[in-house]
């Protein structure tokens, strides 16, 4: 893992809409769902043509639904040779940008195998040519690195063209750089998602970490286990200290000069969890190498503030810990001593990732940071609660305003969920100042009220704290959907950025 990962990244251009003819292999049109039937957007064909298709399409059973596909022959006058046509389902006035953002995706998916698309959706602002561009470059995707032959068919598409009726020019071509630097990051995340344990492990992800952040303006600190003891890590230690390979922390920051704020975020990076002592069952425990999501995330954000030039200080702390049951193994009932002094009683080693990101926090706090986000694959609570697609998002008014605003933006959801004071009462311990899970009862809150306890370190404290729990939205162990793969997603990253930008 020394090396990083070679992404599959698609190339992006712009073209005017509405040419009779590109030298692109496919090109992909627009269509509404209606109450009247499919309803075919924007310029890419003629108006007799669209008629045409529109009566057409339904006899296929193409209805216009979302993410739905249907190729068609082109005629001498279209685009290509190859139409693609994409729902988007019920359309307003206007698609959405999230509408256009996953049909893109969809295209791109579709298009695996094929050289070049022209995408002729209708965008008239930046925010919408935006998020074509981005949904383009996330659905063009595939993690091959453990595949001894890859099929032809599932190469991604190598050049997305997209059509706009916008005059092109220097801000055009800089809102084209920004979509695909961070979805190029996002990618990136998602290959650390996917790599598997025996070649994903704490000293790995550092050599990782390092080999990502050549060329850009930013600098590495590491602790290694001897530097973990020797400054009271005691979470992320008790966490990794059954495993053979030894825990680490890494900081990676972003200070451009003349930065006046500075976002600060944890992620959580357990690289296998098994459970430890309190052991999980077997069913499905192959995803549990995505429990590394969050680092993956705060490390490619980091990046990307990096490479966009962003005028904020951008810290990234990755939490790193592979969650084992060896003979060193922290117990059930074992207590803590956590890098802010709390001592945390071990009543279940299976909620092992709220320990590492207790002491993540609390060193994070040292700063004083304006915005302080963790971010982790935390709880299955959050799944329960909310599924597999909507994060949940706790924290202060000031953190969580952050993260909506952003993700209005970026079209990821989260939900703000409370923090019940009687909820607290669940985590006394009779040896300890606290203990690290109670009853099932608001597990997902419960987590968050847990790291509430740890975003300060003697006496300093971020301005603003936020926690966000994607255990669900971070691997889609179902079907492919939209822009989104099977397995690694590469969710929040895109609005964490989005977030660091606002601050700036």
């Amino acid at each position: 893992m020394s090396d990083v990962p070679n992404v599959h990244g698609v190339t992006l251009s712009l073209v005017a809409s509405g040419q009779k003819r590109t030298d692109a292999e496919v090109a992909v049109v627009a269509a509404a769902k209606t109450e009247g039937g499919v309803r075919l957007l924007g310029q890419a064909l003629t108006e007799k043509r669209a008629g045409e298709l529109a009566a057409l399409l339904p006899q296929f059973g193409f209805t216009g639904g979302a993410g739905s596909t249907q190729f068609v022959a082109g005629e001498a006058k279209d685009p290509a040779d190859v139409l693609l046509i994409v729902g988007l389902g019920a359309v307003d006035a206007d698609p959405t940008s999230e509408q256009l953002r996953r049909a893109a995706g969809v295209a791109t998916r579709t298009l695996a195998g094929r050289d070049t698309a022209v995408i002729d959706f209708p965008n008239t602002t930046e925010d919408a040519l935006s998020a074509i561009a981005e949904g383009a470059s996330l659905g063009a995707y595939a993690f091959t690195a453990q595949k001894s032959v890859v099929p032809e068919t599932s190469v991604p598409l190598k050049q997305a063209v997209v059509a706009t009726t916008m005059k092109p020019n220097k801000s055009l071509k800089a809102v084209l750089e920004r979509a695909a630097t961070v979805a190029r990051h996002t990618k990136a995340a998602r290959d650390l998602v996917d790599t598997p344990a025996n070649e994903l492990y704490p000293a790995s992800f550092v050599d990782y970490a390092k080999a990502a952040a050549k060329g850009l303006d930013v600098k590495l600190t590491v602790w290694d286990e001897k530097k973990l003891e020797s400054d009271g890590f005691g979470g992320i230690l008790g966490v990794g200290r059954g495993s053979a390979r030894p825990p680490r922390l890494v900081q990676v920051q972003y200070s451009p000069r003349g930065a006046k704020k500075e976002l600060a975020l944890v992620g959580k990076g357990i690289t296998f969890d098994t459970g430890g002592i309190s052991l999980k069952p077997p069913a499905s425990m192959e995803e549990m190498k995505s429990d590394m999501a969050g680092a993956a995330t705060v490390l490619h954000t980091a990046l990307a503030a990096a490479e966009l030039g962003v005028s904020v200080k951008v810290t990234a702390w990755l939490c790193l810990a592979e969650n084992m049951p060896g003979g060193n193994a922290t117990r059930p009932g074992d207590v803590l001593r956590m890098y802010n002094g709390k001592t945390v009683e071990v009543t279940n080693t299976d909620a092992e990732g709220r320990l590492v990101m207790a002491d993540g926090l609390s060193k994070a706090s040292e700063s004083e940071p304006d915005l302080l986000f963790d971010i982790a694959t935390l709880t299955g609570a959050q799944v329960v609660a909310l599924g597999q697609r909507t994060a949940g998002l706790m924290g202060d008014d000031a953190a969580v305003a952050a993260v909506k605003s952003a993700s209005e933006a970026t079209g990821e959801p989260f939900w703000p969920m409370p923090f019940p004071e009687e909820i607290r009462e669940d985590l006394d311990s009779a040896t300890a100042d606290l203990r690290n899970s109670g009853n099932r009862n608001g597990g997902m809150l419960k987590a968050g009220i847990f790291l509430s306890e740890f975003v300060e370190s003697d006496g300093k404290r971020a301005k603003s704290w936020g926690h966000l729990d994607v255990a669900g939205p971070a691997f889609n162990g179902g079907a492919a959907w939209g822009f989104t793969p099977k397995e690694g997603t590469g969710f929040g990253l895109r609005t964490l950025v989005a977030v660091a930008e606002n601050l700036a």
